[in-house]
């Protein structure tokens, strides 16, 4: 298994280092140059560049040059960071990545003109792809889709935080558009601009969406187990600023008292009884399995692809999505 582990971890650090060296070049620090450097902030910060290795082995998995790709990839980077930038903004979270938000920085104004310029060179850079005409135009589609649904999703998750409950159907609907799709657009284009067929196309969406849930799923529970010195996040910042995760969805579906919920100034003591609460009562164990329930389908899907190198490490990716700490 470590093995494993360390030849997903080098297949990913060398695909984040293409992304990371691209975006030098196609989003350099220009004029005005404190909107670059806000628009960077959190992009330079790192972060493991999943959905762009995501779209670059998917690429190659359908049979294309990943080089060729690398525009798509970065684009794919620059629309989940302009999503993260403006998630901050909403939630007025102070810290991400390890770093103060856009917002705290720059002001509130100005982390919106930083997240709609990410936006807004996403595209840009996306036609920059070495591909045919109506590829290209189908993989612009794509992500205009994706992110009209991503503004759907945050929709719904702002519009549950005035309701007194959420039912799993309705939080498994908003994880699938505000997190999953960007994941299957990710996949997606990467095999469309990769000349792969619909059905092949279709598929790989599936995959990437699929996991993508996932992903979001075991986020709630990383959200909830892992200290913030290791996440670069508040631990237990769901339960403070009242999410109405899947875990909370169990938990008040069984009765479960979490009287943290909603307190925004709760006492990490507070909050850690309640995580043991939730853990004694089966509910964030209850997400971890539905985590990996759809992981398990999103690599079902990859059935339609020949046996590769890639495929092989998009497969190893997924169960990576659920055993993650951070």
């Amino acid at each position: 298994m470590k093995k494993m582990e360390g030849e997903l971890e080098a297949e990913l650090k060398s695909r984040a280092l293409r992304v990371t060296e691209a975006i030098e070049k196609l989003v350099p620090l220009e004029h005005p140059r404190p909107l670059y450097q806000a628009s960077r902030h959190l992009v330079d910060a790192g972060g493991k560049r999943l959905r762009p290795a995501m779209l670059l082995l998917a690429g190659e998995a359908a049979g294309g040059d990943p080089s060729m790709l690398t525009p798509a990839a970065v684009s794919i980077e620059l629309i989940h960071n302009f999503t993260l930038i403006h998630d901050d903004i909403m939630d007025n979270a102070d810290v991400r990545r390890g770093r103060p938000s856009v917002h705290k920085l720059w002001g509130q104004s100005g982390a919106i003109l930083a997240g709609d310029t990410l936006y807004s060179k996403a595209f840009q850079v996306l036609g920059l792809t070495q591909a045919r005409t109506e590829l290209l135009l189908g993989a612009m589609n794509m992500l205009s889709r994706t992110c009209t649904a991503i503004c759907e999703g945050q929709w719904l998750d702002m519009e549950f935080e005035s309701r007194e409950r959420v039912s799993v159907e309705e939080y498994m609907e908003m994880i699938e558009k505000k997190t999953g799709v960007l994941y299957g657009a990710a996949a997606g284009m990467g095999a469309l601009l990769a000349g792969a067929s619909p059905e092949v196309v279709s598929a790989m969406d599936e995959f990437g969406r699929m996991t993508g849930m996932g992903f979001q799923l075991q986020d709630d529970v990383i959200d909830l187990v892992t200290p913030e010195s290791v996440s670069g996040k508040r631990q237990g910042g769901d339960l403070a600023e009242a999410k109405k995760t899947l875990i909370m969805i169990h938990a008040f579906a069984n009765g479960v008292e979490v009287p943290v919920f909603g307190e925004r100034n709760a006492k990490p003591e507070q909050i850690g009884k309640s995580i043991a609460a939730l853990e004694r009562s089966g509910s964030i164990e209850y997400a971890r399995s539905r985590a990996e329930e759809m992981v398990e389908k999103g690599k079902r899907a990859l059935e339609v692809l020949p046996q590769s190198k890639a495929r092989a490490t998009l497969l190893q990716l997924a169960d990576y999505m659920v055993k993650r700490s951070y």
